[in-house]
């Protein structure tokens, strides 16, 4: 059974932060708000419940999850940063970015660019991630909220249940989020790179 959870956007009741952490605990798969757009969740590495969104969204095998991390000093563990990367991170976090950064040999194998090594990680800048985070312990698996067909992610919690009903265990809702998606910056190779622009202002990467 689905789980309904009006958390509020400001000020998240402990009570239901805690209910919607058990739940991803438990290898569930929550729909929660970002400072973007809404998002869906799962504990990291649960081969189980990413494999359940890779099936909401009908994406490949090989579709890139991202890191959502609770500050800084999680993204170094799962991220290589050197000094010019975390200036800019630190100036970027919290806020609507996704960082590609190479994988540390914290990151499980399968959770990196089969490739390039690499992972996307963001702090997402919204009072309720920052408290499942923060309860949780450990940063989430997360995937923007696009259902097949779309051309936009969902952003309205009562159409996302009504959508999704049992394909997940908890709907957070938070009211409406927007439609536009993070920026995706490539901190991988020599230079910042613009993957996609989105939400985020990248003014100061282009001067």
């Amino acid at each position: 059974m689905s789980h309904y959870l009006e958390i509020h956007p400001s000020d998240p009741q402990p009570r239901f932060v805690a209910r919607a952490v058990d739940i991803i605990r438990a290898g569930g798969v929550v729909v929660y708000p970002t400072d973007s757009c809404y998002a869906l969740g799962c504990e990291v590495g649960n081969k189980a419940a990413m494999g359940r969104i890779r099936r909401i969204r009908e994406s490949e095998k090989d579709h890139h999850f991202t890191l959502v991390c609770a500050d800084l000093s999680e993204i170094a563990s799962y991220g290589r940063v050197d000094n010019s990367q975390y200036r800019l991170l630190r100036a970027l976090t919290p806020g609507p970015y996704t960082f590609i950064l190479v994988a540390t040999r914290e990151v499980p194998k399968r959770l990196q660019h089969p490739r390039r090594k690499t992972i996307g990680i963001r702090v997402p800048d919204h009072p309720v991630p920052q408290a499942m985070l923060e309860k949780l312990g450990q940063p989430m698996m997360s995937s923007t909220l696009v259902l097949p067909g779309d051309d936009r992610p969902l952003t309205d919690p009562v159409e996302i249940e009504e959508r999704l009903g049992n394909r997940v265990d908890a709907v957070i809702a938070s009211g409406n989020c927007g439609i536009e998606p993070t920026t995706v910056i490539d901190l991988a190779g020599p230079q910042p790179e613009i993957v996609r622009r989105g939400l985020g202002d990248v003014a100061a990467l282009e001067a």
